[in-house]
C-alpha cells in the first residue's frame, strides 16, 4: 500500500442519478496505512444506515467544533468529541456526543502546525493531526534525508509532545501514470464526479492531471476526444475540471465498482476520522480503508497541498483523479500517495476547502475489492470513475 492524494466535493443533494448540485471541491491524501486496533463497539450489529447516519452527524459535529475541540472522530458507533476545556465539554455532550477529555487544546494543536507550515515545508513531508493521539504527525518518506531530517527535528523538538515525527516506506508523488481511463498528453489519470452548470456538464479529476493537458480522450491512442479543461489547481490544492464536448450525451452520477455495477452518488459532505470510505480508480479497482485524520499538508517536490483528508486506502499510479466515496455520499477525489497496494503502507491526509464552483449552480471519489480486471464501460457512459476505454501499458 502507499499514501494516496485526492480531491473532494462537499454538495448539495439533487434528484436521484442526478449530478450533485452545489459544487465544493476538497483535497484528499488516501494513504496505505495499515491503522492500529479500533475502540471496541457495540455487541448490537449495525447497519450500514446505522454506520451512514452516524458518519453525517459526525461530519457536522466536526465543522460545527473546528478551533474550539481538538477533533472529532468516530469510535464503537459513536461521534467522540475530544476536549481539552469544561465548556467544549458542555458544548459536545448537548450535542449529543461522547466527550473525551485531553491535555492539549485545539488551539495548541493549530499553533503547531502553523509552525510546521512556516518553518518545515520540506519536499518528502506531511502532517496531520491525529485527534485520538491529540498530536500532529509528521511523516518523513524514504526521500528525506538526513540533513533534511536533522532540520525537521530543529522545527519539531521545541513544540514538545504536541508533535509526533514519523517515517514511512516509499516517497509522496502525485497518482498519475502513463495509460488509461482518461488521457492527455501521452498521461493517464481517473475520472471523478460528474458535475453540471445549467445545461452544460463537466467531470473533475485531480489538478495534478489537468495542469498537464488541455484536452481530454477517452482512448489511449487519444482519437476520441471527451472534454476540454475548464479550470485547474495545483499545487496548492489538487483539483481539475473539464468541460465535456456536446456530443458526449450521457453524465451519469454513478461510480463504477469495477465488478459490472455501480454506486449511486446523491449527495456530498466532509469526511469524518473515524469512518469507512471507498475509492475507485482506473489502476486498482475498488478499494476501502478508514479516515484517520483531517487537513492535512503534504509537500510534493512539485509543491505542497493542504487541507487533504488523511486515510488508509492505497491507490497506485493512474489512480488519480478517481472517486472515494462513502455509500452514497461523494467524500473526494484521489491525488496521489506512496507506495502501492500489494505492500502495508502508511497513512495519509487531506483537507475540504471550498474551491471550485463554475457557476452558482454547479452540479456535480471501503468495499472489498472486487475480483478481477476492471470494468471497462462504454465510452459514452463517461461514469463516475469508470475506465472508458482499453487498458493499456
Amino acid at each position: 500500500m502507499g499514501t494516496r492524494l485526492s480531491t473532494s466535493p462537499a454538495l448539495r443533494r439533487p434528484g436521484l442519478r442526478r449530478p450533485v448540485t452545489a459544487l465544493a471541491v476538497t483535497a484528499v491524501l488516501a494513504a496505505g496505512l495499515t491503522l492500529g486496533a479500533a475502540p471496541a463497539g457495540a455487541a448490537t450489529p449495525r447497519s450500514a444506515a446505522d454506520d451512514a447516519t452516524t458518519a453525517r452527524v459526525g461530519a457536522g459535529l466536526s465543522t460545527r467544533f473546528a478551533g474550539t475541540s481538538p477533533g472529532v472522530y468516530l469510535a464503537g458507533g459513536r461521534v467522540v468529541v475530544t476536549a481539552a476545556d469544561d465548556a467544549t465539554a458542555v458544548r459536545a455532550r448537548a450535542a449529543g456526543a461522547a466527550v473525551r477529555r485531553v491535555s492539549r487544546s485545539a488551539a495548541t494543536l493549530s499553533d503547531a502546525t502553523r509552525t510546521l507550515e512556516r518553518a518545515g515545508r520540506i519536499p518528502g513531508t506531511a502532517w496531520a493531526v491525529d485527534p485520538i493521539a491529540n498530536q500532529v504527525v509528521v511523516t518523513a518518506d524514504a526521500s528525506v534525508s538526513a540533513s533534511a531530517m536533522a532540520r525537521l527535528a530543529r522545527v519539531t523538538s521545541p513544540l514538545g509532545a504536541a508533535v509526533r515525527v514519523e517515517r514511512t516506506a516509499g516517497t509522496f508523488s502525485p497518482r498519475i501514470n502513463g495509460g488509461q481511463a482518461i488521457y492527455s498528453s501521452g498521461f493517464r489519470c481517473s475520472l471523478g464526479f460528474n458535475v453540471r452548470s445549467g445545461s452544460t456538464y463537466f467531470f473533475l479529476t485531480a489538478g495534478h492531471c489537468t495542469n498537464l493537458g488541455t484536452n481530454w480522450y477517452s482512448n489511449s491512442s487519444q482519437t476520441t476526444l471527451i472534454g476540454t479543461r475548464a479550470g485547474t489547481s495545483f499545487p496548492g490544492n489538487d483539483y481539475g475540471i473539464v468541460r465535456y464536448r456536446s456530443t458526449v450525451t450521457s453524465h451519469p452520477g454513478t461510480v463504477s465498482l469495477y465488478n459490472g455495477s455501480n454506486q449511486d452518488i446523491t449527495s456530498a459532505r466532509n469526511a469524518v476520522v473515524g469512518e469507512t470510505v471507498t475509492r475507485s480508480g482506473s489502476t486498482t479497482g475498488v478499494r476501502s480503508g478508514r479516515v484517520t485524520a483531517l487537513n492535512a499538508t503534504v509537500n510534493y517536490a512539485e509543491g505542497s497541498v493542504s487541507g487533504l483528508i488523511q486515510t488508509t486506502v492505497c491507490a497506485e499510479g493512474g489512480d488519480s483523479g478517481g472517486p472515494l466515496f462513502s455509500g452514497s455520499s461523494a467524500i473526494g477525489l484521489t491525488s496521489g500517495g506512496s507506495g502501492n497496494c500489494e505492500a502495508a503502507g502508511r497513512r495519509s491526509s487531506s483537507r475540504s476547502p471550498r474551491c471550485c464552483r463554475p457557476t452558482a449552480s454547479a452540479s456535480t471519489e471501503p468495499a472489498p475489492h472486487a475480483a478481477g480486471p476492471p470494468a471497462r464501460p462504454s465510452r459514452a457512459r463517461a461514469s463516475v470513475g469508470s475506465t472508458l476505454d482499453d487498458r493499456h501499458g
